[in-house]
C-alpha cells in the first residue's frame, strides 16, 4: 500500500525534481492531511496558502489531484474550492459533485455559466436545493436533466417537475428515472402517462403505492381512468390542481366526472364539479351534499353535463354517502367493488342508458376488484 502521508523523502524528491507527476503526488498527499483539527494554526495557514499555490499550477495533474483529494473535506477555504470548481472538467467535477463547501449560490453562478458536463456534476450532488434544481431544469440539456430526477436526493419543486415534462417529457431517459421518483403529483403523473411507453406506465404504478387493480388499469385501461387512479390519495392541492390541468385541456369529460364518483373519488367529484361550475368548492360542497332536491341538480345543470346521466349521479353520490372504507388492507378496493355493485343493480330501475363503454368499464372493473368475503391473513 502506498505512503499517504507527506514525508521528509517527498519534500526533498520535490526539491530536486520539481516535475508534474512529483507535484501531483505532493499536492495529493497534502490534502490527505489537511484536517483542521490537526493542525496548529500556522500549519493550517500555510497548508491553505500551498494549496493556492497548486491551484495555479500549470500541470492539469496537480490540479487534479489537489481536487480529487480535497472533494469531501469541509474545511477547504471556500477561494481555494472555486478556484477548483471553475477549472477544466478533470480537476472541477470531483469538487462540483462532493464538496459541502461551494453553496447554493456558488452552484447557481456555475449553472449560468458553464457547460453541461459541471451541470451534470451539480445534479449528482447528494442534496441539491429547488433553487439549483430549477436553474438546472432550465438550463440543463437531457443528459443533466435525466441525472437530476434520478438523483433521490434532489429536491424538485412540482413547478419544476412540469417544467422537465414539458422540455424532455419525451425522452426516456428522462422518463425511466422520472417514473422511478418515490413521488409524482397527480398532475404531473397525468401529463406523463400519456407519453411513456406501456412498460413505464407499469412501473409509474407501481411506484406509487397503487393497487394491483388501478395498476391494470393504468395499463389497460383509458387516459381517463389512469388519471383517475392518481386522483385517489391525492391531497387537496393535487386534485384541485389536476382538475384544473384537465379543464384547461378539455379532457375534464362527463365520463371521466362520472368514472369518479363511480370510484367513490368524492374529492375529484366535487372539484370538478366546482371548476365546470365556476365557483368556489367549498359552495359546490354545500350543493352537491344538500340533502334537498335543488342543491346536486342546480350545480349538475350549471356545470353542463348531460342531463341523462344525472339518475345515475344522483344514484352514486347516494351510494357514496352510504358506505365507507372498512379500513382493513386493500379497502379502497373493495369499497369501489361495493359502490359499483350498487349502481349496476340500481342503474337499470332508473331508466337510464349507460354509455357502453362506460358499463363495460364498470363490469370490467368489478370484476378485478377483490370481493367483500376477501379475507385478510
Amino acid at each position: 500500500m502506498a505512503e499517504t502521508k507527506l514525508t521528509a523523502d517527498d519534500v526533498q524528491r520535490l526539491l530536486s525534481d520539481p516535475s508534474g507527476e512529483n507535484r501531483a503526488v505532493t499536492a495529493g498527499k497534502l490534502a490527505r492531511q489537511f484536517d483542521e483539527h490537526l493542525l496548529t494554526e500556522q500549519e493550517r495557514q500555510l497548508a491553505e496558502e500551498i494549496f493556492r499555490l497548486f491551484a495555479r499550477d500549470v500541470e492539469v495533474q496537480v490540479r487534479r489531484a489537489l481536487s480529487t483529494n480535497l472533494k469531501e473535506n469541509p474545511f477547504v477555504p471556500h477561494d481555494i474550492a472555486m478556484a477548483l470548481a471553475g477549472d477544466v472538467d478533470e480537476v472541477s467535477l470531483p469538487i462540483l459533485e462532493y464538496s459541502t463547501v461551494l453553496n447554493d449560490h456558488d452552484l447557481l453562478d456555475i449553472v449560468r455559466g458553464h457547460g453541461g458536463s459541471k451541470m451534470e456534476a451539480i445534479a449528482k450532488r447528494s442534496q441539491v436545493s429547488e433553487e439549483v434544481s430549477e436553474a438546472l431544469v432550465e438550463e440543463g440539456g437531457e443528459a443533466v436533466i435525466a441525472t437530476l430526477v434520478a438523483n433521490q436526493g434532489a429536491h424538485i419543486s412540482d413547478k419544476s417537475m412540469e417544467r422537465v415534462v414539458d422540455r424532455f417529457g419525451d425522452s426516456e431517459a428522462v422518463q425511466r428515472p422520472l417514473v422511478a421518483r418515490p413521488h409524482l403529483p397527480a398532475a404531473i403523473a397525468e401529463k406523463l402517462v400519456s407519453r411513456v411507453s406501456e412498460d413505464l406506465r407499469a412501473a409509474l404504478a407501481s411506484r406509487h403505492d397503487l393497487s394491483p387493480e388501478l395498476a391494470a388499469d393504468l395499463i389497460l385501461q383509458s387516459r381517463e381512468r389512469a388519471t383517475l387512479s392518481y386522483s385517489l390519495g391525492s391531497s387537496e392541492e393535487e386534485v384541485e390542481r389536476l382538475v384544473e390541468q384537465l379543464a384547461v385541456n378539455n379532457r375534464l369529460t362527463p365520463s371521466i366526472i362520472l368514472r369518479s364518483l363511480c370510484m367513490g373519488d368524492l374529492k375529484f367529484f366535487e372539484y370538478a364539479l366546482a371548476v365546470r361550475s365556476g365557483i368556489p368548492v367549498i359552495n359546490a360542497r354545500m350543493l352537491i351534499h344538500d340533502g334537498g332536491p335543488l342543491g346536486l341538480k342546480g350545480i349538475y345543470e350549471k356545470a353542463s353535463l348531460p342531463e341523462t346521466l344525472f339518475p345515475a349521479t344522483h344514484a352514486a353520490l347516494s351510494v357514496a354517502h352510504e358506505m365507507d372504507y372498512d379500513g382493513r388492507e386493500n379497502d379502497r378496493a373493495r369499497y369501489a367493488r361495493r359502490m359499483i355493485e350498487r349502481i349496476l343493480t340500481q342503474y337499470g330501475d332508473l331508466g337510464v342508458e349507460f354509455e357502453h363503454d362506460d358499463l363495460e368499464y364498470l363490469l370490467a372493473k368489478m370484476n378485478q376488484l377483490p370481493s367483500d368475503a376477501t379475507i385478510i391473513q
